[in-house]
């Protein structure tokens, strides 16, 4: 009786402290400045300092820098890489990234390195090795590749790495991906990520846990009509939010969208995720694309949990391309939306 009586006392406590801490921690999420980041295109050409300033008049405070490794097939455990401005575009070399890098933390904007695998005739999801000694070369060759990037952030101060990109054959391997983020912490004092894929990708990951942030690329489909208005895309919002919530909870990190973009055509909602080449046929609409803009800043930006968003993507010079369908807001009715909600 005298336990049952003590246990009634103390549940208002437990339940306030337990009230408590979920507030605490709410609170801490919430306090997180907003990463209002867009996709950075490293280009053939160097660049300078003007090239960047667009950035600032647009209330843009990140950017993403993106080199590549490549993969001959998703089958094959080999990774090449190409370092030097002189047989790789100057912005994805090595020298283009701390370049870049440094103008722009000269300009007050900060960097996420984000290397990629590009899979000749396919996509990184699509890496599958047909033998455990072929994963264990392909791991031993990823580990590589992703050190050097490693370095190559912590040289040059880069805020945050993101140790892989839609690599969604491989995330089975989970204590191989946990070998890898010691790995990289042993050489990088930033911060981590990995850009998980939103289909079948994010939910399945099990290794958030040794991260700092939970990235996603955010190419969610948002209708399946052509220019959709502003309330319907917000609306089709609500499930991908609860399962990106549900996530959340589990292990009570931060979100933050690798990517996210739309083209500037009718259909842009649809299939967010297609390139350009594949949407050919579709009529230019920078209406549609701003309003997925919009949607986006009136329901997803507004989360705690959300630490921070990166636009595909953002070219150094502009031109003629920036008034097709490109994914770029660039002069676009999008540029307007993004500038106004990064700026407040």
């Amino acid at each position: 009786m005298k336990s049952k009586i003590l246990l009634s006392l103390a549940g208002p406590f437990i339940l306030g402290t337990i009230f408590y801490w979920s507030s605490y921690k709410h609170a801490e999420l919430a306090q997180t400045e907003k990463q209002k980041g867009v996709c950075w295109v490293g280009g053939r050409n160097m660049i300078s300092k003007s090239d960047l300033l667009s950035l600032a008049q647009n209330n843009i405070e990140w950017i993403s820098q993106t080199p590549f490794g490549w993969q001959s097939n998703a089958g094959s455990p080999g990774i090449k890489m190409n370092t030097d401005s002189e047989h790789a575009w100057w912005g994805e070399s090595d020298q283009g990234i701390t370049e870049t890098a440094k103008m722009a933390s000269e300009l007050g904007v900060k960097s996420v390195l984000k290397p990629h695998l590009w899979v000749k005739n396919g996509w990184p999801g699509d890496i599958e090795m047909k033998s455990e000694s072929d994963w264990t070369q392909w791991f031993d060759n990823y580990s590589k590749f992703i050190l050097h990037y490693a370095h190559l952030a912590q040289q040059n101060q880069i805020e945050i790495l993101c140790i892989g990109t839609e690599l969604k054959g491989t995330i089975q391997h989970e204590e191989q991906w946990r070998t890898i983020i010691k790995s990289v912490r042993k050489i990088y004092s930033g911060k981590l990520t990995y850009g998980a894929n939103f289909h079948e990708e994010y939910d399945r990951i099990k290794f958030w846990d040794d991260l700092d942030f939970i990235g996603i690329q955010a190419y969610f489909p948002l209708s399946k009509m052509n220019k959709p208005g502003v309330n319907e895309l917000a609306e089709s919002w609500t499930k991908h939010v609860k399962d990106i919530e549900a996530v959340q909870r589990i292990y009570n990190k931060p979100v933050i969208f690798t990517e996210i973009g739309y083209r500037s055509t009718e259909d842009a909602a649809i299939e967010p995720w297609k390139w350009p080449q594949e949407s050919m046929n579709s009529s230019i609409c920078e209406i549609t694309q701003a309003a997925c803009y919009q949607a986006f800043f009136d329901t997803v930006w507004k989360k705690d949990w959300l630490a921070g968003a990166y636009f595909w993507k953002w070219y150094p010079q502009r031109g003629s391309r920036f008034h097709q369908i490109d994914f770029t807001p660039q002069g676009k009715q999008a540029e307007q939306i993004l500038s106004k909600n990064y700026g407040k």
